[in-house]
């Protein structure tokens, strides 16, 4: 097996590296700044589905528009509009304000994002190895590495005690300044290979004026069941992103922004061996058995995280839970490539990530909504939502075939002759 990458991907995956740091430190201070700054969980809820909302509409922005003003532009063109959120955030930006940066896409609610940078990167990774998830484990290894450093730096000292009558302070979102001009360089230096590939007739694709302009053809009715599919998984994840974790354990247990950083910094090392972990797992058993068999017994663990007596045993179910969680994020990305023609493969990649988004912005307002009720009620309905969905998928997903071009399926076949079969 080949584990070298290239130029490309190199770049591709600091960028990640580099965001998921920025965005690891910020999802932290984040549910903390919004308990420190007196907001309800209605408000709370509120300013977190504007995040998420942001980084749907974003997606789908991408997904129109990488193809024809150029996927590098696109790339950094988002980078600098982190920076700039960034910076406005930590100017003290009020509530109205606050939204509005927040509808920008720029903003991340979790230790990793999956907005638009993702889109992008998912499409631009794709030529590494389309039909594994080799590169996309790389990518989203580093990418939890990245996110618990910058959980761990949250856990510094001096940067506020929630709970204890310490306050944190806007002026820590200005890391994502550097985050986002780095980023931004990063971008440049790509080459036009990351580029849409040229219209070419082909007489065995009905799909390739489809693919000259970047948009679904063929593959149109499966990615539509698959952003289905990955909007019911997504529904309950926005039940329970970093930044409602963060303002839970504040709000439930009192502890301090230290501690939630280095639970966090826990969960993003753990997530990091996991998504490395999951390539092996796909080449053995498939795409789609590693995502279900991995998914649907973390979220028990999830659920049962809302009858823990005690932080310590919230974190350990909670860090339990990640030990199996996110493998299913390289093979869902990989399974995306491996089902749609080359040319489709911003617009898959946009599709089935803005469905993800598209559905999370209700997830805070109703945890808010429900925790009313019970404070810890949002994870519950997270684990029987995400549960539901693994079942679905594995009903349907395992008899999807690739669709590659024959390129990629000599590479995919060298390296994953299991997944040839039967994802």
């Amino acid at each position: 097996m080949r584990w070298g990458l290239g130029r490309d991907a190199t770049l591709l995956i600091a960028g990640q590296g580099v965001r998921a740091a920025g965005y690891g430190f910020t999802a932290v201070i984040l549910g903390a700044l919004l308990a420190a700054r007196g907001y309800g969980p209605l408000q709370a809820g509120i300013v977190l589905a504007a995040m998420i909302a942001g980084t749907a509409l974003a997606s789908l922005v991408v997904g129109r528009l990488a193809d024809r003003v150029g996927r590098r532009r696109c790339y950094a063109v988002f980078f600098l509009g982190v920076a700039v959120a960034g910076a406005v955030v930590a100017a003290g930006a009020p509530i109205w304000l606050l939204l509005i940066v927040a509808l920008s896409g720029t903003l991340s609610t979790d230790v990793v994002d999956n907005g638009p940078a993702t889109t992008l990167e998912q499409v631009m990774l794709a030529g590494e190895d389309a039909g594994t998830a080799r590169a996309y484990g790389r990518y989203n290894g580093v990418g939890a590495v990245s996110g618990a450093l910058g959980a761990l730096a949250a856990a510094a000292p001096g940067l506020g005690r929630v709970g204890t009558g310490g306050g944190v302070h806007a002026w820590l979102f200005l890391a994502l300044v550097p985050v986002g001009l780095v980023g931004a360089l990063f971008a440049w230096q790509l080459s036009p290979a990351v580029e849409a590939p040229p219209a070419e007739p082909d007489p065995d694709r009905s799909a390739a004026t489809a693919n000259a302009s970047g948009r679904l053809g063929e593959s149109r009715s499966v990615v539509r069941r698959l952003a289905a599919l990955f909007a019911v998984d997504a529904a309950g994840g926005g039940l329970v992103t970093t930044g409602f974790l963060s303002y839970y354990f504040a709000q439930r247990y009192g502890v301090t922004v230290a501690s939630l950083g280095w639970l966090f910094f826990t969960v993003s090392l753990v997530q990091a061996v996991s998504v490395m972990l999951a390539p092996r797992l796909a080449r053995r058993f498939g795409l789609v058995a590693t995502m279900v068999g991995t998914h649907l017994p973390s979220n028990i663990l999830l659920a049962s995280v809302a009858f823990a007596p005690s932080f310590p045993v919230a974190a350990v179910l909670l860090v339990a839970r990640t030990t199996l969680s996110q493998m299913d994020v390289p093979t869902r990305q990989a399974l995306v490539m491996s089902v749609v023609t080359p040319g489709e493969r911003t617009a898959a990649a946009a599709v089935t990530n803005a469905a993800r988004y598209t559905v999370r912005p209700l997830g805070p307002l109703v945890a808010g909504a429900v925790q009313q009720v019970a404070l810890g009620a949002p994870l519950l309905i997270a684990g029987v939502v995400k549960g539901g969905y693994d079942i679905a998928m594995w009903r349907w997903a395992r008899h999807l075939p690739l669709v590659l071009p024959p390129a990629d399926k000599a590479a995919a076949s060298d390296s994953t002759p299991d997944t040839q079969e039967a994802l």
